[in-house]
């Protein structure tokens, strides 16, 4: 009886062992991610900070001239993924001097991406804010603050290439690193460009894009050079011309289709949200303002996990280790799902004491503190589905995540939000049911496919 309890026991401390193994390597590879993409938030909120408080009309013209940029931030982000996913499975195939011509090819995609977004931004941007019934006047300063922002995309894309490059070595301690210092040299253009300092000119929102510009500029050839500094950079074929491989081209592209469309449908729906909340007035608008700032800032840690279940799950894929696949993706999704929870549980009793901190209007906090709350039953669905999605692509499965995207958030939450707000009447309320409900049809959608392959493999 003792012999057979000691066997089972080390049988059960085998099985726990690459569990812990697991957990430990998710982490050391979504903490810096994590620290990164919250440096991303960071460096937006630092130039609508000092833009506002140098003049409230600039920051209307820095935030309009924003917007457009941001969409085509996100869509950018989502092509590149390829370059993160494909490292990894190079690496978990053995391959690890092929991952240069993974980056190569990365580098000449992001370069193309953020010259066509540049230009296209540029030249139809300012057409597009003098059409939506704008003032003349404020579509006219946003257009310059704009044309001003398209200027940085071909850095960002760069950059984004070369970080996803490294995150998929698991290394993403330099894309940190990085962006931090990126956002110190923000700050400080920003403080000397948009009031005026040192005998310059007061450039008020288009210093703040200036500083954006000049920082991420800095990220790219921060990224490249280190890259290139790296002792291993020949033996993992940084330098070396690579023989054409059409098939890893053709895979590395819908990787980055599949992700892009799927960040496309997610930005365009809940920009949608803001429309909805506009019909219903301004102080909806400021209400809903704060409800999806505090999820975008928790977002940013499921989103790191995300980037840690690609790699992770994409090493196990590419060495041909199906319980390995399986493994990588439940400890992912069970430390998403505690991070979910734990995160409502502490946003719930605190709504108020949250909202307070961006406003002080009583009527704005009515809507903002009940939607807030109810917004806690979101954190946990969408986390979830974030870190799937991305799992279920680092394992080839690239076009059920988008079409699950596309069918949540545009078949059923805009329409969905729509009809709870103002037919039902249920105002902000009626938004953010449509959200937590769209939210957890995606996490069920997605975690029910990865569980379906996971069976038949």
């Amino acid at each position: 009886m003792d012999r057979l309890a000691a066997q089972a026991s080390s049988a059960a401390g085998g099985r726990s062992r690459p569990v812990r193994a697991e957990l430990a390597e998710l982490l050391k590879l979504s903490g810096p991610v994590v620290i990164s993409r919250l440096g991303i938030m960071a460096m937006g909120l630092t130039d609508a900070i000092v833009v506002g408080r140098y003049s409230a009309t600039q920051l209307g013209y820095h935030a309009l001239g924003w917007a457009p940029s941001s969409v085509v931030v996100t869509m950018a982000i989502g092509l590149l993924s390829g370059v993160q996913v494909m490292a990894a499975r190079a690496i978990g195939e053995g391959r690890r001097h092929e991952t240069g011509a993974v980056l190569r090819r990365g580098l000449s995609y992001s370069l193309w991406i953020g010259l066509i977004s540049a230009g296209a931004l540029a030249l139809l941007g300012p057409l597009f804010l003098h059409s939506i019934g704008l003032e003349p006047r404020l579509a006219a300063g946003a257009s310059r603050v704009l044309e001003v922002f398209s200027l940085s995309l071909p850095s960002y894309t760069l950059s984004v290439a070369a970080s996803f490059w490294m995150e998929g070595l698991s290394r993403p301690g330099p894309g940190a690193w990085g962006m931090w210092i990126a956002n110190g040299i923000n700050l400080a253009i920003d403080l000397v460009l948009v009031p005026g300092a040192f005998g310059l000119p007061a450039l008020g929102a288009i210093g703040g894009a200036c500083a954006t510009t000049g920082a991420r500029t800095f990220l790219a050839v921060f990224m490249l050079a280190y890259i290139a500094l790296m002792p291993e950079a020949r033996e993992l074929g940084v330098f070396a011309k690579p023989t054409r491989d059409r098939a890893a081209e053709a895979e590395q592209r819908r990787i980055g289709f599949g992700a892009g469309a799927s960040n496309f449908f997610e930005v365009a729906a809940f920009s949608s949200m803001n429309i909805i909340a506009g019909w219903l007035g301004g102080l909806a608008v400021a209400a809903w303002a704060i409800v999806l700032n505090v999820a975008a800032i928790v977002f940013m840690v499921p989103l790191g996990l995300s980037t840690g279940a690609a790699v992770r799950v994409g090493r196990a894929y590419g060495a041909r280790d199906p319980r390995g696949v399986v493994r990588a993706g439940l400890v992912a999704f069970a430390v998403t799902g505690v991070f979910g929870a734990l995160v409502g549980l502490v946003v719930w009793p605190n709504a108020a004491l949250i909202a307070s901190a961006y406003t002080e209007n009583p009527a704005t906090l009515a809507m903002a503190i009940p939607a807030l709350v109810l917004s806690c039953f979101m954190y946990f669905p969408d986390s979830l589905q974030v870190v799937t999605a991305q799992a279920l692509r680092a394992r080839g499965d690239v076009w059920m995540p988008t079409g699950t995207h596309m069918t949540s958030y545009i078949v059923v939450m805009m329409p969905l939000a729509w009809w709870l707000a103002i037919p039902r009447h249920m105002g902000l309320m009626g938004v953010t049911w449509s959200v937590v409900i769209a939210s957890v049809i995606s996490a069920v959608l997605l975690m029910g496919r990865f569980w379906f392959l996971s069976r038949r493999s």
